[in-house]
């Protein structure tokens, strides 16, 4: 009897980590907001950091310094908490929930809805 070897198993391909990114909505919703800051002066710059688990939105009122504000969004969280969260320079979440514009209202706290 002959025996045949069976193939080896081909090599599973590697999988590229997924990254979290802001969509075209929330992009409009957070640059809408930083629009407003930096046209009172307030805001600076920012930047986008889009990582494994998460993205972030930093603001910043001068380049050099710490962001005043990050603005996180971490799908894992959607279930429980919420995936949208806005923490300030010292690292405490200011606000956070499921809906991005409900979360932004923490850093611009007078606009009303009017009905």
């Amino acid at each position: 009897m002959v025996h045949q070897a069976e193939a080896p198993p081909s090599p599973q391909p590697s999988k590229v980590p997924a990254i979290v990114a802001f969509d075209r909505k929330e992009l409009a919703l957070i640059l809408s907001v930083y629009g407003r800051k930096v046209a009172q002066g307030e805001w600076r710059d920012y930047a986008m950091d889009f990582l494994r688990e998460r993205a972030v939105f930093s603001v910043y009122a001068r380049v050099s310094e710490r962001p005043l504000y990050l603005i996180e969004k971490t799908p894992r969280l959607r279930n429980r908490q919420g995936q949208y969260a806005v923490t300030n320079q010292q690292g405490r979440i200011l606000k956070r929930g499921h809906e991005l514009a409900q979360v932004l209202r923490v850093l611009d706290p007078q606009l009303a809805v009017v009905g």
